[in-house]
C-alpha cells in the first residue's frame, strides 16, 4: 500500500508491507497548529524546549537582571517552540512508518532515493489518518522523520550550520551549541534517551567502535572529520552525553588567522617559515583554543615531496600533501584484547620511513617516543598538548614521560626536551570567546637544571571595548636572530624570516578582538 511511487526512474520501487494492526489514530490535539504552538505554558513552569529539526532557531526574550550594575550579556537561548502534540503526532507517524516499510529494501537504495521513498510513505500515512497540518509543519515532520531514519536525528540541522563550533548534548532534553566562542542553549531535543543512545551508537559504529554499558566511553569521528565523544549510562547519570567538535567546511589558513586578528602578519610569516623549515614544533593551549586548527595550518607549508605519518586517537587532521599515511588508535574489544595505543603507533612510525611524524594529541607515555623521533632524524615533527603556557607545556612533557614509568633523572629528560623541541606555539581562548595565538616561543637550551626559553612574539591585552570585546596587540620581543635561524638558512627562508622579524619591531596598532 505504501511506498509505491509512479515514475520512480531507475530506482527500484520499495516493497512496503501492510502494518500489523491499525495505525494509532492521531487525536485532534495531535495536529500542530499555530494556536497550539502559541499556547501558554503551565503556571510556574517554563515551556519545555522542543527539537524541531527544520524549524528556525529563534532567540528567547532577554532575561531581566535587577540590582546588578553592568550585568554581563546573557547568551540568547534558542527555542523552536514545538508543542508536545507535535511529538505525539511524530511518534504515531514514525511507528506506522516502521511497521509499513521494508527495511531490507530500504538498505539497498542510495541516500537520496531512500529519502524520497520515506517522504512518499509518510505523506500517505498523514493523508490516510487525516492529520491536520499546515504545509510547513508537514515539511518539518518529513525532514524530522527522514533524519531519524537515515541520519543523526535532531543533530542534522546543527551539523549543517557551519558557524557552530561545538554541539553539547546533556541527555535527551538539553542541547547546547557554541557559536563564536559563546555557549547557547537550543530548543533541540531528542524523543528520549534511547533515541540519543541509538544515534551515539550509529556514529561510533561507522568507525568500527562501540558504546554501551560494557564500554561506556568512546571517541569517534564523523565522515567530515568532526571529533565526537560519547559517554553513556551508567557513567552518565542523566542520560547519554554527546559532544561534537565541528570543523568548518572551509579550512582556515594563516592568512585568515591574520584577518581574524588571531596573529599579526609578521607572526604568520614566522609560522610559515617554521612549517617550511622542518622545525620541531609543539602546539599547546587549553581546551577549545584551536590547537588542531593551528596544526592543520602549519602542515600546509610542508613540502609535497615529504612522507608524513600521522597518529591520532580520532582522525581529524586534514593534510593536503599527497604522501600521507594516517594511523588511528584502537580500543580493546569485548574480551579486553586488541587495544592499540598511541604509543604503539608512534613506535611503529619509526619503522615506516617517515620524514615527519605528526601526533594529533600527546597525552601520555608516547611523549617519550615522539621526542626520540624528533631527536633521531625526523626533523619537523609536530604534536599538540594541553597546557596553560609554553613553559607549562614543557613541564607537562616531562611529567608525561615520568608517568610512563621511565626511571630517568629529571635533568636527562629536560636535556632530551631541549634537544628535541625547537618551537612552542601557544594558543588561548580569551574570555570574550575570541581565539588568539598568544606566544611563539623557542627553546634555547638549559642553564643548570632549568630549561631556557625565549619569546619571539607575545600577545598583550590592552583593555576591552564597550561590547566587552578584548583589545590587544601582538608584539615582537625584539629577537632578531632566533635559534632556528640556521635551519631557515638551510632551506633558503632566512631572508623571509629576517624581513618578518624586522617588520615586527615596528610598533603595532592595537587589534580589536573579533
Amino acid at each position: 500500500m505504501f511506498g509505491k511511487r509512479p515514475n520512480s526512474g531507475s530506482a527500484p520501487a520499495l516493497e512496503v508491507q501492510q502494518p500489523v494492526g491499525p495505525i494509532p489514530a492521531a487525536a485532534p490535539a495531535a495536529a500542530v497548529s499555530p494556536a497550539a504552538e502559541a499556547a501558554p505554558s503551565e503556571a510556574g513552569r517554563a515551556p519545555f524546549p522542543s527539537a524541531g529539526l527544520g524549524a528556525p532557531i529563534l532567540a528567547a526574550p532577554a532575561r531581566i537582571v535587577t540590582a546588578a550594575p553592568n550585568p554581563p550579556p546573557i547568551p540568547a537561548a534558542i527555542d523552536t517552540r514545538r508543542s508536545e502534540s507535535y511529538y505525539e503526532t511524530k511518534g504515531a507517524v514514525f511507528g506506522a512508518l516502521i511497521e509499513a516499510i521494508d527495511l531490507a529494501q530500504l538498505a539497498k537504495l542510495d541516500a537520496d532515493s531512500a529519502r524520497e521513498e520515506i517522504r512518499d510513505i509518510v505523506n500517505e500515512i498523514v493523508a490516510i489518518k487525516n492529520i491536520v497540518m499546515s504545509i510547513s509543519e508537514q515539511e518539518d515532520l518529513l525532514d524530522d522523520i527522514c533524519n531519524d531514519v537515515l541520519g543523526y536525528g535532531p543533530l542534522e540541522p546543527l551539523l549543517a550550520r557551519d558557524e557552530i563550533d561545538d554541539i553539547m548534548v546533556n541527555g535527551s532534553g538539553t542541547v547546547y551549541i557554541e557559536i563564536g566562542g559563546k555557549i547557547q542553549r537550543t530548543g533541540i531535543r531528542f524523543r528520549d534517551n534511547q533515541q540519543l543512545l541509538n544515534i551515539c551508537q550509529r556514529i561510533v559504529s561507522q568507525v568500527g567502535r562501540r558504546v554501551d554499558e560494557s564500554s561506556p566511553i568512546c571517541d569517534a569521528r564523523l565522515p567530515d572529520g568532526s571529533r565526537v565523544n560519547a559517554i553513556v549510562p551508567p557513567l552518565a547519570l542523566d542520560g547519554p552525553a554527546l559532544t561534537v567538535r565541528k570543523f568548518k567546511k572551509d579550512r582556515l589558513t594563516l592568512d585568515q588567522f591574520v584577518k581574524l586578528g588571531s596573529i599579526s602578519p609578521e607572526g604568520a610569516e614566522v609560522l610559515k617559515v617554521v612549517g617550511r623549515c622542518r622545525v620541531n614544533t609543539i602546539v599547546s593551549g587549553s581546551t577549545g583554543s584551536g590547537k588542531t586548527t593551528l596544526l592543520n595550518c602549519l602542515t600546509r607549508y610542508i613540502d609535497d615531496s615529504e612522507r608524513i605519518v600521522t597518529c591520532e586517537d580520532a582522525a581529524e587532521l586534514q593534510l593536503q600533501q599527497p604522501h600521507v599515511v594516517r594511523l588511528e588508535t584502537r580500543p580493546p574489544n569485548l574480551e579486553g584484547e586488541g587495544q592499540i595505543t598511541m604509543r604503539d603507533l608512534v613506535r611503529n612510525c619509526l619503522r615506516m620511513r617517515p620524514d615527519r611524524i605528526i601526533v594529533g594529541e600527546v597525552r601520555g607515555a608516547e611523549a617519550f617516543d615522539l621526542l626520540q623521533a624528533m631527536n633521531t632524524g625526523h626533523d619537523g615533527s609536530m604534536g599538540t598538548l594541553h597546557a596553560n603556557s609554553p613553559r607549562e607545556a614543557l613541564s607537562r612533557l616531562e611529567s608525561m614521560i615520568m608517568m610512563g614509568g621511565y626511571a630517568l633523572p629529571s635533568r636527562t629528560i629536560r636535556e632530551m626536551i631541549c634537544s628535541s623541541i625547537d618551537v612552542v606555539v601557544h594558543g588561548q581562548r580569551l574570555r570574550d570567546g575570541s581565539r588568539r595565538i598568544t606566544h611563539i616561543t623557542e627553546v634555547v637550551g638549559m642553564e643548570g637544571e632549568v630549561i631556557i626559553t625565549q619569546d619571539l612574539f607575545v600577545y598583550e591585552i590592552l583593555g576591552e571595548d564597550a561590547n566587552g570585546n578584548i583589545i590587544g596587540r601582538h608584539r615582537s620581543t625584539g629577537i632578531g636572530r632566533p635559534k632556528f635561524w640556521e635551519s631557515a638558512r638551510y632551506y633558503g627562508e632566512d631572508k623571509r624570516l629576517a624581513t618578518a622579524l624586522d617588520a615586527a619591531e615596528v610598533g603595532l596598532d592595537p587589534v580589536r578582538g573579533q
